[in-house]
């Protein structure tokens, strides 16, 4: 997963790890992990930076260039599993293909179509890639 963005974006607008940290109530160890990619960003926190910034979560995650095609709605879990329902469906899979594809259980797949329990950033990464699909629509964005 491609977030150097995170790095330059925070830099363009002239902020400091620190400064970043207190904006998304973390610590600065988590700014620097994530920006250089030796931890993955949570979901919620990927949005947050997100709608700090004004930008798309695809051109934080390098998967478009194009920074502002999204809107600011609240992550709901409900909508990222129905949108991972969707992609499934229309790729013609099971919930263990799926698994299967992402290295974790059925059960995993449906808790996070359910609701029940919120996608990884790592899983709906790898199912935008494979499947071409916009990060921010898997989370209700677009």
């Amino acid at each position: 997963m491609n977030t150097q963005r995170l790095f330059f974006i925070r830099e363009e607008f002239d902020l400091k790890q620190t400064d970043m940290a207190s904006i998304l109530n973390v610590n600065r160890v988590n700014i620097s992990n994530w920006e250089n990619g030796k931890e993955i960003i949570p979901l919620d926190k990927l949005i947050a930076y997100s709608d700090y910034f004004n930008v798309s979560i695809d051109y934080l995650l390098s998967l478009t260039n194009k920074k502002n095609e999204f809107k600011k709605n609240p992550l709901n879990k409900e909508i990222v599993g129905n949108n991972i329902k969707q992609v499934r469906l229309n790729n013609n899979l099971t919930q263990k293909d799926l698994a299967n594809l992402l290295n974790t259980t059925q059960s995993t797949i449906s808790d996070y179509e359910n609701g029940v329990n919120l996608i990884l950033t790592s899983f709906a990464y790898q199912i935008c890639v494979k499947y071409n699909i916009s990060m921010d629509w898997l989370c209700g964005r677009k």
